[in-house]
C-alpha cells in the first residue's frame, strides 16, 4: 500500500498537527497554500502544485525552496487544485489518500471535497478527510470494525438517497437491519459502548464521521 497525504488550502486553525501523521504517509502533496503548511510544519513537500493564487510572495518563495517537484497551473482551469492533487497522487501509485486542510473554509469547497471521495471509492481507493475535530470517510456495503481513535462521537449519514440493512453492534445506540434516508438524523452522534464496534449494511454508500465537540 502506498499512502499519500494531501494538504489543501483550508484555514490554518482547522488543520490537525500534521507531524502526528507522518508515519501514516509515504509522500506528501501540497495543493496551493497547503504546500506552505507542509513546509511550515517541517514536513517534506514532495509535490507542490496549484495556481498558488492564495499565497503571499514570501510564502511562494518558501514553497519553491522546499518543493521536490513544483508544478504551477493557471488560475483559469477546469479543475480545483485539490482535484489536480488527487490526480497526482494516483499517478504516483497511491492506494490510500489522507486529506488535510480541505474543510472549514468555503462551504462549496467543503461539499465538493467530500464528493471527491466518491470516485476514489469507486476505484477501490481508501480516502479519508481529517481536520482538527473530524474524520470523514465514504464506505461501500460490507462489514467493518470501527475504533473511536480518540473521537467522542461516531455518526453515519447516507451519501446515497438510502442505505439499507444498517446494523450497529458495540454502540450505545445499536441498530438492527435499519434503512436510513436522506434527511434522517437517526445515526448522528452515536458512541461506542466498548473499545471497538462493528457496522454493516447491504446497499448504498455511507458517510462515516468521527468527531468531537469544539472547545
Amino acid at each position: 500500500m502506498k499512502r499519500a497525504g494531501i494538504v489543501g488550502n483550508g484555514p490554518r486553525w482547522y488543520l490537525p498537527h500534521l507531524l502526528s501523521y507522518q508515519e501514516d504517509v509515504d509522500f506528501w502533496i501540497g495543493a496551493d497554500r497547503g504546500a506552505f503548511y507542509l513546509a511550515e510544519q517541517g514536513l517534506p513537500v514532495d509535490i507542490a502544485l496549484g495556481d498558488f493564487d492564495s499565497v503571499s510572495a514570501d510564502e511562494y518563495t518558501v514553497i519553491e525552496k522546499h518543493a521536490v517537484h513544483f508544478d504551477q497551473h493557471p488560475s483559469m482551469k477546469n479543475q480545483t487544485d485539490l482535484e489536480i492533487a488527487v490526480d497526482a497522487a494516483l499517478a504516483n501509485g497511491a492506494d490510500q489518500l489522507f486529506f488535510f486542510g480541505v474543510t472549514g473554509g468555503r462551504t462549496d469547497h467543503t461539499l465538493m471535497n467530500i464528493q471527491l471521495l466518491y470516485p476514489l471509492l469507486q476505484q477501490g481507493k481508501r480516502a479519508v478527510m481529517i481536520d482538527n475535530g473530524n474524520y470523514i470517510e465514504l464506505v461501500a456495503p460490507g462489514s467493518y470494525t470501527v475504533d473511536s481513535e480518540g473521537y467522542s462521537y461516531i455518526s453515519f449519514l447516507p451519501f446515497t438517497p438510502e442505505v439499507t440493512g444498517l446494523t450497529l453492534t458495540g454502540f450505545l445506540y445499536p441498530l438492527e437491519n435499519q434503512t436510513i434516508l436522506w434527511g434522517s438524523s437517526l445515526c448522528i452522534s452515536n458512541e461506542l459502548s466498548q473499545k471497538k464496534g462493528t457496522f454493516s449494511f447491504h446497499k448504498g454508500i455511507l458517510i462515516l464521521v468521527k468527531s468531537f465537540d469544539a472547545v
